[in-house]
């Protein structure tokens, strides 16, 4: 039985909470170190997508041997009947293929569109391997949706990363795919050298200025192999630790909530030989669920900060879907909910899109 406490305001504090998108079923082609100018010194895709079995293409593969596998796993959805998925070019450097290779993906896309294989595709690249040409040759094809490596929009993180470009570069790519028609994502890398938990918040705030439609946040891990490795090795990058970590993804995802942009991803998808690589970062296999619990978290802080008179919260009414990380992970957060008077019996889950907090 709930033992909870009668209502002694006329109307609750409300924040919106809006319910996550609905996943999108995705066939990957990983297209491993393809087009890449250079190795980034944190970049491990062999290691990253190499045993991923679901995954069409290995940095082994020819490229007609990587698109073979495509087809049969878009063949093989057809023959179950599932609906058209979303075909993303991954890995490497989309861009910037040989022109040969490039053009064999994007016939292979277009193909499978007027098959009805799959209802879209999404490609990623570099910020300093774009141009209105091959954007527009993108969006002929029937792309939707460019992703841009951007990692930071700061010059001093960026020279330190050794990535080649500045952020005016980084800027101007953003624009180029608004530009072209092209929804554009951007991809953060918080942690890497140079990135501190401000500069980061600096980057999510400058991607949704320049209009980006999507954001994935993939803290920086020490991958064995890289040249992040050496340097971590002999004492010249520390990585950001977990809680850190968790507080600054929890603010930037509250940054880009509030300017209605998704974050369609924090943190790498989990592989098996991703993990025997990783020798220091902050990793966690239910990161983004911390994340989310955390964001919560501080809503409600925000919400309780304006009770007039300092009263207390009776009540907290929830959307539904916050059950899977409303306590954090192991009950981690119940304490900093206790601390606000909020326990189990003073929470209720509801249909609806908005926190209420009742005084």
């Amino acid at each position: 039985m709930s033992s909870l406490s009668p209502l002694s305001s006329p109307a609750p504090l409300v924040a919106p909470w809006p319910p996550p998108a609905r996943a999108r079923a995705i066939v990957p082609v990983f297209l491993t170190f393809r087009g890449c100018p250079a190795r980034c010194i944190f970049c491990a895709q062999d290691i990253q997508t190499g045993g991923n079995p679901q995954a069409a293409g290995t940095h082994g593969d020819a490229p007609d041997r990587i698109l073979d596998k495509a087809r049969l796993a878009l063949d093989l959805r057809a023959a179950r009947g599932l609906p058209p998925a979303e075909l993303a070019f991954y890995g490497g450097t989309f861009t910037a293929l040989p022109p040969a290779e490039r053009e064999a993906c994007l016939d292979f896309a277009a193909t499978a569109l007027a098959r009805g294989r799959i209802s879209a595709f999404r490609c990623s690249t570099r910020p300093d391997c774009l141009d209105r040409s091959i954007l527009s040759r993108l969006r002929q094809a029937g792309c939707t949706v460019v992703e841009l490596g951007v990692q930071s929009f700061a010059d001093t993180a960026l020279k330190a990363a050794r990535r080649g470009y500045d952020g005016a570069k980084a800027l101007r790519a953003c624009a180029l795919v608004r530009a072209s028609g092209l929804r554009l994502g951007v991809q953060l890398l918080p942690g890497m050298p140079g990135v501190s938990p401000e500069i980061f918040l600096a980057d999510v705030a400058r991607a949704l200025e320049a209009g980006a439609d999507m954001l994935r946040f993939y803290p920086c891990l020490v991958l064995a192999g890289t040249g992040l490795a050496s340097l971590w090795q002999a004492g010249n990058y520390t990585p950001w630790d977990m809680e850190s970590t968790l507080d600054s993804l929890a603010r930037g995802w509250l940054l880009a909530r509030a300017a209605h942009t998704p974050v369609i991803r924090m943190g790498l998808a989990p592989e098996a030989s991703l993990a025997g690589a990783i020798l220091a970062g902050p990793v966690h296999p239910a990161l983004g669920a911390r994340v989310m619990g955390r964001a919560l978290l501080a809503t409600v802080r925000n919400l309780a900060a304006r009770a007039p008179g300092g009263r207390s919260p009776q009540r907290l009414e929830a959307p539904r879907a916050c059950q899977g990380y409303f306590w954090g992970h192991a009950n981690e957060l119940r304490p900093a909910w206790a601390a606000l008077g909020l326990d189990p019996d003073h929470v209720r889950y509801t249909r609806d899109a908005v926190l209420r907090l009742w005084l």
